[in-house]
């Protein structure tokens, strides 16, 4: 015989943020705080998306690129992020880079991208985009320069070095609020793609994989804990200057956007920041190295429209 858990009453907001959208999910009977949870998650996602924005002249990030200096004092959350951002360079091999600031504003990426905008349909830029190939390492690796110190609190880079921390930034916001809401009875934190579950009920969710070309779902994962992020060529894309399809997930290799033959990858992870990490390194690596990157599970989509799958239990294993 076994016991029915009660699920409590959702609480909820979706709002604009990071340039997409941003949804807070607390479930619990303690239903005032599961409110004022909620209400709390949404005005740090709100106060950390001005402080890391590169297009508010004012942000911290931005006053981190123009300083003159080569050491800055910085907040935590900024220690933090930059930190995470060189720890995913170095654990996928310079793939996940977070000092291609320069690159990614010349491949046309230099304006917010308003979250309720067209994109450039994934098909068109898959028609005009070059040959594929998959990515590496920049032959710079600016980012092996970066030292973050927690005890001073400071950042130390050469003069020159400008970062973009990009997903890995959502991703350690999710984990942050994770955190805070691990007591309530389920949570959810979605940073545009970059998403944490949990909660002391152990519920599971249905986390669903929309295909790029058409939002049809393509795989439903049952998750009642743990990071998921998705990665993909069709979220912020766009026709350059020179008539060339660009988005935001660069080759560091060649410093433009990626080409593969991997449209889209979906990624799990036990924390939302690993699991942005996997996710762009597996799209990085082109179809024949993919599944590697993907240890935890995930879902590759194809520029053919194919798509595989790969449950945990499979993905723990021997492959």
């Amino acid at each position: 015989m076994s016991a029915t858990v009660a699920v409590p009453a959702e609480q909820r907001e979706t709002f604009a943020c990071f340039g997409s959208h941003c949804t807070v999910i607390v479930a619990d009977s303690r239903v005032a705080d599961a409110k004022a949870a909620v209400a709390l998650a949404r005005r740090r996602l709100l106060e950390w998306h001005g402080q890391f924005s590169r297009f508010e002249p004012d942000s911290e990030l931005m006053r981190l690129n123009d300083s003159p200096e080569d050491t800055v004092h910085v907040s935590p959350m900024m220690r933090r992020v930059i930190a995470a951002g060189v720890r995913a360079a170095r654990d996928t091999g310079g793939l996940v880079d977070p000092t291609l600031l320069p690159e990614i504003e010349l491949a046309g990426y230099d304006a917010h991208l308003e979250p309720d905008g067209v994109p450039l349909a994934v098909a068109l830029a898959l028609a005009l985009a070059p040959a594929r190939s998959s990515g590496g390492a920049s032959p710079v690796s600016a980012w092996r320069s970066v030292r973050t110190d927690r005890r001073r609190g400071t950042i130390t880079r050469p003069t020159g070095v400008r970062i973009d921390p990009g997903g890995i930034a959502k991703g350690v916001f999710a984990d942050e609020l994770a955190a805070q809401l691990s007591g309530f009875g389920a949570f959810v934190v979605d940073c545009g793609g970059d998403m944490r579950l949990g909660g002391s009920l152990g519920l599971e969710r249905d986390v669903h994989v929309a295909s790029p070309f058409d939002a049809s779902t393509l795989h439903t994962f049952a998750i009642a804990g743990g990071g998921v992020a998705t990665s993909g060529i069709g979220r912020r894309g766009w026709i350059d200057r020179h008539g060339r399809p660009g988005h935001h997930l660069l080759d560091p290799a060649t410093g433009r956007p990626a080409f593969t033959g991997v449209v889209q990858v979906t990624a799990l992870a036990p924390t939302a920041t690993e699991a942005e990490a996997l996710s762009k390194a597996a799209l990085l690596s082109g179809p024949a190295r993919a599944e590697r990157a993907l240890v935890h599970g995930g879902a590759i989509v194809l520029e053919d429209g194919n798509f595989v799958v790969l449950e945990p239990a499979r993905a723990a294993g021997d492959r």
